[in-house]
């Protein structure tokens, strides 16, 4: 997906100009909009104190967040396949662009999916430039409900994130019994459970159920 989606973004920096065929993302949320907006009245002020535009456009002013993003994956790519190659005992790579980068990395995934702390790392953050390119373009993230109660808060807000292959509790008041978690010093983090925790939670979740209808059942 990162592969796929990356490019668009040089698209997506001076608006007005898409390349032929290339869908127009949905607006964006009411939050993103209006920093759309005071990004543009900046990037209006710098052009016309500086003169800055982007080369080979008119006048539209650059899409800062585009920027910001562009530069956040860039230099994420960069650090990951650094990171790959140190630990698989690969010669440092050449420089190359985004693309060509994720492609060299993709060659090598059979000895990363060899060690398990290499792959959960290169999964972790492959899915979160991934999330950050989508939203940056305009696409909307996957939500599912999920049957059944938190096992924490007890609350029907669980959720799953099959882009992220995550399971979250959206409860705000929910706390997870790790006092080390997130969910309980920071007002935006929500307990999470990737795949293979939440598909092992879940069966323990369920075999405790089916114990106690049982033992309900021979009283």
């Amino acid at each position: 997906m990162l592969l796929k989606q990356f490019p668009e973004l040089a698209t997506e920096l001076a608006p007005g100009r898409a390349a032929p065929g290339r869908r127009t993302p949905p607006p964006p949320p009411a939050e993103l909009a209006e920093r759309l907006h005071e990004e543009r009245e900046e990037a209006l002020r710098l052009q016309q104190r500086h003169g800055l535009v982007a080369p080979g456009y008119s006048a539209a002013p650059l899409r800062l967040h585009i920027s910001d993003t562009i530069r956040d994956i860039s230099d994420g790519v960069v650090e990951l396949e650094e990171a790959v190659r140190d630990r698989l005992g690969l010669p440092r790579a050449r420089r190359a662009p985004v693309p060509e980068r994720l492609r060299r990395i993709a060659a090598v995934l059979d000895g990363v999916a060899a060690d398990p702390v290499l792959a959960g790392h290169v999964r972790d953050e492959t899915r979160r430039m991934a999330r950050r390119c989508a939203r940056a373009l305009g696409d909307t993230e996957v939500v599912v409900r999920v049957s059944g109660r938190c096992p924490w808060c007890d609350s029907v807000s669980l959720r799953a994130f099959p882009d992220r292959g995550a399971v979250l509790c959206v409860n705000p008041a929910c706390r997870c019994a790790d006092p080390l978690c997130g969910c309980h010093d920071d007002p935006a983090y929500r307990h999470t459970w990737d795949e293979r925790e939440w598909e092992r939670t879940a069966g323990e979740r369920m075999t405790a159920e089916h114990t106690a209808t049982d033992r309900k059942d021979a009283r």
